[in-house]
């Protein structure tokens, strides 16, 4: 039968809260603390976890990423305070499946859990054991909520907008998508908009007919008519210029275009998959993406996560990587060692797995004949920052003292972040007694809105 767990610290409301999810034919188990309702999270199989956001023992937004990584993966929907729109955007923000305001009522309280329970069992059967990953690593949660994106996209003819910093994998998300899709047996067309000068982006999509323009002596057939019964997939679509994204939106619409020089129409029968690096929104206020063509690529949007986000992936990767490069340079297989592997997860990893890739391949040139992988064999700048980043942070040197000569400098900016750091917890903690607590207070001595203030109370620990 389906479980919700409510965890709030009014044990009356955790009863009526339990009554009203019992009436709708679900299981209800309560806890009044935060520990008491994330052992039950990690012992029971849950699909739904109502979470308030001020208990005894901590903050429920706070704990909303553990109640998510439980066995069951459940749903969590938050309970905030009435009038609190930064409370409630921010546990949205933060992962949450919705929120209800307190007090709630038996209106308030059906309709989320319902949607959320039918979410939750739908996920459950999406990602089927047949899904092509189409060289996708990893068995993160990440990973997995990812994929299972992925297979809802795939099920459909939905427009998709792929989101991630550089490197994070977004072309083989797009290939899966239509290797999992009714049109896998199509073409998949890859266009990157990024590196079309800006006058032939519209002969590559739309074709040119012969004489068209200086250099066209002959007819080209465009990416948008070769993708004909497949996937187009537009890389870096932010880089699209106004004055084609216009020609293109017509495209969608209607399946038409003309090639240039071209005196007849053309159509095409094509799924589109776009992917960017960049804040589309931003763009499209700042005049620089139409609105009404963002409106049609994100029917779906699937934002995939930093490599430094996706935990336990690395030693995966890194293994699946060292076997395939071991593999195709026809070296005998290395071994990796821990204090590789330590390495690899204290990195940053700025440019994702591309440069993940780039310091596996680099690391084997340095190891030569060693069987054994070790950081030592990492590139130069990744230890370099392994090395700065494990430097302790020295006391300040007394007035008057010369500095020793084996305690080195730390960079100024370095020094100022962490000063500045240091006065901003003391000052939040000093807003914290003198506004007692008091949010709204809190925000009228300090002159920030309610939703800076929690980012930074979140940023230091502070309840």
């Amino acid at each position: 039968m389906p479980r919700v767990l409510i965890v709030d610290d009014d044990p009356m409301l955790c009863e009526a809260l339990a009554l009203a999810v019992q009436q709708m034919g679900f299981e209800a188990e309560t806890a009044v603390t935060l520990k008491g309702g994330m052992l039950k999270a990690r012992s029971g199989d849950f699909d739904v976890v109502v979470l308030d956001v001020r208990l005894p023992d901590g903050n429920g937004l706070d704990s909303l990423p553990d109640f998510q990584e439980c066995p069951s993966a459940p749903e969590v929907i938050i309970l905030t305070g009435a009038g609190d729109p930064d409370g409630a955007e921010l546990a949205i923000r933060s992962g949450a499946w919705s929120y209800i305001t307190k007090p709630p009522t038996l209106n308030t309280i059906r309709l989320p859990i319902q949607r959320a329970m039918e979410h939750h069992r739908g996920r459950q059967k999406v990602l089927p054991l047949g899904l092509k990953r189409s060289g996708i690593i990893g068995d993160s949660r990440d990973m997995h909520a990812s994929l299972g994106l992925v297979a809802q996209a795939a099920a459909t003819e939905a427009s998709v907008l792929i989101t991630g910093e550089t490197g994070t994998g977004k072309e083989l998300f797009a290939r899966a998508i239509h290797d999992n899709s009714a049109r896998a047996d199509g073409p998949f067309v890859v266009v990157d908009c990024a590196a079309l000068p800006e006058k032939l982006v519209e002969s590559e999509l739309f074709g040119y007919e012969r004489g068209a323009f200086t250099g066209a002596d002959r007819r080209f057939e465009g990416m948008v008519h070769q993708a004909n019964r497949g996937t187009l997939f537009l890389d870096e679509i932010g880089e699209l210029p106004v004055a084609v994204q216009k020609a293109f939106l017509r495209v969608l619409q209607d399946g038409r275009y003309r090639p240039v020089g071209g005196l007849k129409e053309a159509s095409s029968d094509f799924r589109l998959l776009v992917a960017t690096n960049r804040d589309l929104e931003t763009l499209a206020e700042a005049g620089e993406f139409r609105q009404d063509l963002l409106f049609r690529i994100r029917t779906m949007t699937i934002n995939l996560p930093r490599l430094k986000e996706r935990s336990g992936d690395i030693a995966l990767l890194c293994r699946h990587f060292v076997a395939r490069q071991c593999r195709l340079n026809g070296l005998p297989a290395k071994r990796v060692s821990p204090d590789y592997l330590d390495a690899l997860e204290a990195y940053g990893w700025p440019g994702n797995v591309r440069e993940f890739i780039h310091a596996v391949e680099r690391s084997l040139a340095a190891a030569t004949n060693d069987p054994v992988l070790v950081a030592a064999h990492l590139p130069t700048n990744i230890r370099v920052s392994l090395a700065r980043s494990s430097l302790a942070v020295r006391e300040p040197t007394p007035a008057g003292q010369t500095p020793r000569p084996d305690s080195p400098l730390q960079p100024l900016r370095q020094v100022r972040l962490q000063a500045v750091t240091e006065v901003e917890g003391r000052y939040l903690r000093e807003l914290l007694t003198v506004s007692g607590g008091d949010i709204p207070k809190a925000c009228a001595l300090s002159g920030l809105s309610r939703a800076r203030l929690y980012a930074l109370l979140k940023t230091h620990g502070l309840p």
